[in-house]
């Protein structure tokens, strides 16, 4: 580590006083010492990663990372303040501050000495050392292992009296602070009690061992988007959770630099499974089948002692559970319903909306593929390619009419998956893969009885509610490994096809057939109203919940081979008024660039590009540090604009594209038209609300706010 930190990248008093300015102001001396080449993009690239999670760690730590290609070399930056900067800790501010920067193609024994300093700083000596040294050369020194801890003069009361919100912080926290640095062979310190146990009592009463007698094994998973910090951290709190609890714990680092895997030895002879992770965990697969806590990679730093407890109680009812669906991070473990943010804790309602998206996630890549397909078959065919006979017998190759059927053919065939690829998926992600095959069941009757996107939803829904109830029967062990090939796709499929055709299939079509006429009978006043709901939908959260709802309930309307115009219209109108907000923002920081900060006059500058292709979250930035401002005004705009783009009549057959899109646009110039004025309604109203903003009695900015640029001088920020 001995060229990744020097003192000359050490701050011992930062001035700054939020994230962004201290990740600036750490950067800058990474970028004097070339081991940045771009520093405002690198800075986008840590404000990135914080915007996937919040890194601050119980214990007043803050660990900014990311990987950049603005990043030369490993290099790692160490910051402190006193007063404490919020990085979003349960337990308040941090006053450790270390920047880790990594080359998007960094060496594994660099990423390895970084996930090394990752596990040091769960250890309290470390951190109680830090807080006492008092020259940057010592600083470096320690973080670099080129001195101990036990060689600062640390005060008995150092690891309390410099921690500003200590006294505020929860009980919960403080333990798990505590719990976080019982590594003994690395601090030196006695054991002391972690959270949820206390004086060494067994936290799951009679579990302490398996039923033969030998000590109850946990297999464990941690992952963090980046794999450098909260990966390894987990894994150190977790190791010293479970010697705690006098159990054999392993854990799988899945990381930057790479992992490797668990001998399967090792995972078949676990009792349970630990899964700690914010990015889908590789080959889960492996864990099928075994009692799963499935958690987002700071639960099992801030609380590895319950999550320990709580793999041994779902052992002891004899809960079998297996993997969830790869590239869901929010998937759960033991295809039962997803426990990612609380354990437990999370209601039904943000189980079911989960399961949803999840379906909608994998269905809307063939909604662009054959959306796009089937809009560039009539602009090259014209609008009767529809009626073209199959190409397989009659293509000429000179022919623009072959070449349109063509692809509108492809296009339709794209579009026959969308219903099972939809249920299917959903299933996928309520039970795993044993969800699969009745989904794909389920959703192919839909397609067959003609009960279209509803009768998809409610396919997947009941396959992974029937598969679900299926795993919790408990079995013996013999046949558990045919359960996930054999019986479980079996009965599930049976089930699900049984409902669907004679059940519920008829009531569903009907509800479906129901909302296309009302859709297509949409007219007028009703179609301009419906217009400014989706445009205020789509503007009130930014790509959140509501955002999805208004989107999927478009992308529903066009989701069939011959989508009616008021559906076309409908699409339109949601993606011109998911257009808005990034564009807007774009626009103010351009023609009022003094009411916002150096780092928001750079995300305008990406706001262009990610307006213009339809991602409305690259105003989310803009919203965070200014929500009251910034989101009534995105309403505003997005609500004129979906109101104009229905008045107008334009339609839309793509569900995605943006501006590169247009030539497929119904009524294109009058569609930028209504973009075009709703980006004019929120910047106005944006500069305007900003503009009122109380100011200083200098007059020199928003109250008590100002960021320090690199040259040292104070430029208003908003308030």
């Amino acid at each position: 580590m001995s060229e990744m930190i020097t003192a000359d990248l050490v701050d011992l008093d930062l001035s700054a006083d939020t994230k962004e300015a201290a990740a600036r102001a750490l950067a800058e001396r990474m970028a004097a010492l070339g081991r940045v080449t771009d520093l405002d993009g690198f800075l986008a690239d840590v404000a990135a990663r914080e915007a996937q999670m919040p890194t601050g760690l119980d214990g007043g730590i803050g660990i900014p990372h990311c990987r950049s290609e603005h990043v030369t070399e490993p290099t790692l930056a160490f910051g402190r303040k006193a007063a404490g900067i919020d990085f979003g800790a349960p337990d308040g501010p941090a006053d450790l501050i270390f920047l880790i920067a990594a080359p998007t193609g960094a060496d594994d024994a660099h990423l390895t000495i970084l996930s090394a300093l990752a596990r040091q700083l769960t250890n309290t000596a470390f951190t109680a050392a830090l807080r006492a040294v008092d020259d940057t050369e010592t600083a470096a020194a320690l973080i670099r292992g080129d001195r101990t801890p036990a060689s600062v003069d640390v005060p008995a009361d150092a690891g309390n009296a410099e921690r500003p919100e200590d006294s505020g912080a929860t009980e919960a926290g403080a333990a798990d602070a505590v719990a976080s640095a019982e590594d003994t062979a690395v601090s030196g310190t006695a054991p002391v009690p972690i959270a949820g146990v206390e004086d060494g009592s067994d936290p799951v009463p009679g579990i302490t061992a398996a039923p033969d007698g030998r000590p109850f094994r946990v297999v464990a998973v941690t992952s963090c988007p980046t794999g450098i910090a909260h990966t390894y951290m987990a894994a150190e709190s977790l190791e010293n959770a479970g010697r705690e609890a006098g159990i054999e714990l392993v854990v799988e680092t899945q990381g930057s630099a790479g992992f490797t895997r668990l001998d399967p030895a090792v995972i078949a002879a676990a009792d349970g499974v630990i899964l700690a992770h914010d990015v889908p965990v590789r080959e889960k697969e492996r864990f099928a089948g075994k009692p799963t806590v499935d958690v987002g990679v700071k639960a099992g730093i801030n609380r590895p002692a319950e999550l320990v407890a709580e793999v041994r109680e779902k052992a002891a009812r004899g809960e079998v559970t297996a993997g969830s669906a790869p590239g869901s991070a929010a998937g759960s473990a033991s295809g039962t319903p997803v426990e990612r943010t609380g354990g437990t804790g999370d209601g039904y309602g943000t189980r079911l909306r989960t399961w949803l998206m999840s379906g909608v996630s994998y269905m809307v890549p063939f909604v662009a593929a054959g959306g796009l397909l089937i809009a560039l078959g009539f602009a090259i065919g014209g609008w009767q390619v529809n009626k073209a006979p199959s190409v397989m017998d009659h293509f000429v190759w000179t022919g623009a009419d072959s070449w349109g059927a063509l692809l509108f053919q492809i296009g339709g065939v794209a579009f026959n998956f969308l219903i099972p690829v939809l249920a299917g998926y959903i299933a996928y992600g309520m039970a795993d893969r044993p969800g699969l095959v009745p989904g794909f069941v389920g959703g192919s009757i839909a397609l067959t009885i003609n009960a279209g996107f509803l009768g998809g939803l409610a396919a997947g829904l009941i396959a992974g509610g029937v598969v679900m109830a299926i795993q919790k029967v408990r079995i013996p062990a013999a046949v558990r490994g045919i359960m996930p090939v054999v019986v479980i796709p079996l009965i599930s499929s049976a089930v699900v096809g049984f409902l669907m055709f004679v059940v519920i299939g008829k009531p569903i079509a009907s509800a479906q057939k129901g909302m296309t006429d009302w859709l297509n009978g949409l007219t007028g006043a009703n179609a301009v109203l419906l217009g400014a709901l989706l445009g205020l939908m789509m503007c009130f959260d930014l790509g959140g919940p509501v955002n999805k709802v208004a989107y999927t309930f478009a992308t529903a309307g066009i989701a069939v081979a011959n989508p009616g115009d008021s559906a076309m219209k409908i699409m339109a109108a949601v993606m011109a008024a998911g257009m808005v907000p990034p564009l807007a923002m774009a626009l103010a920081t351009t023609v009022r660039a003094r009411l916002f900060t150096p780092t928001e006059r750079e995300n305008g500058k990406a706001a262009w590009v990610l307006g213009a292709s339809f991602i409305t979250e690259g105003a989310i930035p803009f919203a965070a540090a200014d929500p009251l401002r910034v989101i009534p005004s995105a309403m505003a705009g997005g609500a004129v604009t979906g109101a104009l783009s229905m008045t107008f009549g334009a339609t839309l057959r793509a569900p995605h594209g943006g501006i590169f899109v247009v030539p497929l646009i119904g009524n294109p110039f009058l569609y930028l038209i209504a973009v075009a004025a709703g980006v004019g309604v929120t910047t106005a109203l944006v500069v305007v609300l900003k503009g009122l903003r109380k100011r200083s009695p200098s007059g020199a900015g928003a109250v008590g706010t100002g960021a320090v640029s690199p040259a040292g001088s104070k430029e208003p920020v908003a308030a």
